[in-house]
């Protein structure tokens, strides 16, 4: 039968988050990340879709993602796959990148899905191993700042200017996703969203697959998720944060949760606060008389 585990990390002051998993039997739904991410598979192969074509990354193989760059997932053969994979907030690239050249610098864009670097590999393991050990947090910050300038010195092209305005399509597809997040609880229809950026539905549908590349209503989830999940992390209840989110129980949040995330609510409520699971744990049994 197969065995799917995962380890998950999440820094309590930074956008850093880290993940060490193994899949047989788990698939991703197509999704993207408000981070950079930046996986290094260990064992097996797993295979994916990125920016329209199809890609696999074998044992020694870095995958690298840009913020909002739709993917999904799941293991290339029977045997599964073990991968780790650090996600790091955009502001937190901007500054150690600053910090290296002495100059303010755009983000950096990364061209391919797939790295075969083995050097590079073996420092972003280096990096999660310090991550999801006990690794002071000097060496942790060593190991973020080398880590991330080799990988854009490696595998992306030279910074990338904040987006303008391309036209009406880019803007109709961002008046829409505002309206997504100023919304987000709202059963909102594709009638809503062509009345809010005065274009037709259908220009609006093809507006946003092609700027974001989700539909709408693939993209809505997507916020709920991360909403919940970071509801989640700041300790409310799974029940209370899948009802907030506009999720029908806790039972409809856990199944998309896990197929986003690759880990169950309760596992990453674990991960992210120790200390209170941990207190728990004691509660309960100072009460057993």
């Amino acid at each position: 039968m197969a065995q799917d585990w995962s380890r998950y990390w999440r820094s309590p002051d930074r956008p850093l988050e880290a993940m060490h998993a193994h899949f047989e039997r788990h698939v991703y739904h197509r999704h993207s990340h408000e981070t950079y991410s930046f996986g290094v598979t260990e064992t097996g192969a797993q295979s994916f879709t990125c920016r329209g074509s199809a890609h696999t990354s074998a044992a020694g193989m870095i995958m690298a993602f840009n913020p909002e760059d739709p993917h999904d997932g799941h293991a290339t053969d029977a045997l599964g796959f073990t991968y780790r994979i650090v996600h790091i907030g955009p502001e937190l690239i901007s500054g150690t990148l600053t910090d290296a050249t002495g100059r303010l610098t755009g983000l950096p864009l990364f061209t391919e899905p797939v790295v075969d670097d083995p050097g590079l590999a073996g420092a972003l393991r280096a990096l999660h191993g310090a991550l999801l050990g006990e690794a002071p947090s000097l060496r942790r910050d060593e190991l973020l700042t080398t880590t991330i300038t080799r990988l854009v010195r490696r595998a992306a092209i030279r910074p990338i200017h904040p987006a303008s305005p391309a036209g009406r399509s880019a803007r109709v597809a961002r008046q829409a996703r505002q309206l997504l997040y100023d919304r987000l609880m709202d059963d909102l229809t594709i009638d809503d969203l062509a009345r809010a950026t005065g274009a037709s539905r259908y220009t609006v549908y093809r507006a946003f697959h092609a700027e974001y590349g989700l539909p709408p209503s693939d993209y809505q989830r997507q916020l709920r998720l991360r909403t919940a999940r970071a509801l989640i992390a700041d300790g409310v209840p799974i029940s209370e944060a899948a009802t907030t989110t506009g999720f029908a129980d806790q039972s409809h949040l856990t199944r998309w949760f896990t197929r986003y995330f690759g880990l169950t609510p309760g596992a990453y409520r674990r991960a992210v606060q120790p200390d209170a699971s941990q207190r728990r744990r004691l509660a309960d049994r100072a009460a057993v008389p």
